[in-house]
């Protein structure tokens, strides 16, 4: 897939690397995260999938909003692009606005919405919060309470946000459920920032047949509160760390022995995919782990080792 970069981006991405000496600083910094986006393949044999039951998943992660990183034609490519891949289902796992180190000049929400409202998949577009969307609204952190920006405006495009809330779906005759959790970080406050809002067993409850289950988290840690009856765990929020080399982020530690920075992760028999997502967070650098589109490949009758399927780097005037 070829991504071509708007002369603005260009420009944009020549101010912001401008300082930035040595060609390793100038492409982790100016090329990567603006010009970069790859499409990663994942075809899992999951448990608990129902056979026939062929599913085309596109998953986003991570947008962080924002110049000069993620101008909104940067985010018009990411939707372009995710389109012409003709998913059945569209996930977004949160994290819409960027964080101020990375942020020149904030975009509105409203703007954002009306960027992503094309996207387009029969089964719909759906899609849960991150921390950032809650550390950006200055009344919830006030309130301690939602809803935040982030969920009104992609409602009000037609996105529905599933926070511990699940969803039953149907392609051609065979049911699928997808479910989202609310964010286990959402608050800043002093003596606040260990009381998360997600509810795993509450979601799952809403769950009412045998039917496979796509559950959607932002941080990957919790994937060690998700139980066996998930098919599919996926998460974002870790931007693959940002830096990764030979296979390992050394911005992200393992957790309880697992390392859940990036990829396709199994542990004791259950499935999770953490995306690297398309933004930055605190450093305005990316290496060895440009932005993805994930693409699911489910339903497939051998498995598949992920790939990735690389964009050439490209200018236009």
């Amino acid at each position: 897939m070829l991504i071509l970069p708007s002369r603005r981006q260009f420009l944009t991405g020549l101010g912001a690397s401008a300082a930035v000496t040595g060609s390793t600083g100038v492409y982790a910094f100016g090329i990567e995260p603006l010009y970069r986006l790859v499409v990663t393949r994942y075809a899992p044999v999951l448990p608990r999938w129902t056979p026939g039951l062929s599913l085309r998943v596109a998953v986003l992660a991570d947008f962080h909003v924002g110049e000069p990183f993620m101008p909104l034609d940067r985010i018009a490519e990411i939707v372009d692009a995710t389109n012409a891949l003709k998913p059945d289902l569209i996930l977004m796992l949160g994290d819409y606005p960027a964080g101020p180190s990375v942020t020149y000049r904030k975009i509105p929400l409203t703007d954002f919405a009306r960027v992503v409202a094309p996207l387009k998949a029969p089964l719909g577009v759906y899609s849960i919060l991150g921390n950032h969307d809650w550390w950006d609204d200055e009344e919830a952190q006030r309130r301690l309470a939602g809803p935040v920006q982030a969920r009104r405006v992609l409602e009000q495009v037609g996105i529905p946000v599933l926070e511990n809330d699940a969803l039953r779906l149907v392609k051609d005759g065979k049911p699928f459920w997808v479910a989202g959790v609310a964010d286990q970080i959402p608050f800043l406050i002093q003596g606040l920032d260990d009381h998360g809002l997600e509810d795993v067993p509450g979601t799952l409850a809403k769950v009412t047949d045998a039917a496979p289950v796509l559950l959607m988290i932002h941080e990957p840690e919790l994937f060690l509160d998700v139980p066996e009856r998930v098919s599919l765990t996926l998460a974002g929020h870790t931007h693959g760390g940002q830096v990764r080399l030979f296979g390992y982020s050394p911005a992200i530690r393992p957790v309880d022995g697992t390392d859940f920075s990036y990829g396709h992760v199994v542990r004791r028999g259950r499935h999770m995919i953490v995306s690297g997502g398309f933004g930055v967070s605190r450093l305005p650098v990316r290496l060895g782990v440009p932005p993805e589109i994930v693409l699911l490949e489910l339903g497939s009758d051998t498995e598949a080792v992920s790939k990735t399927v690389q964009g050439s780097t490209a200018l236009r005037g």
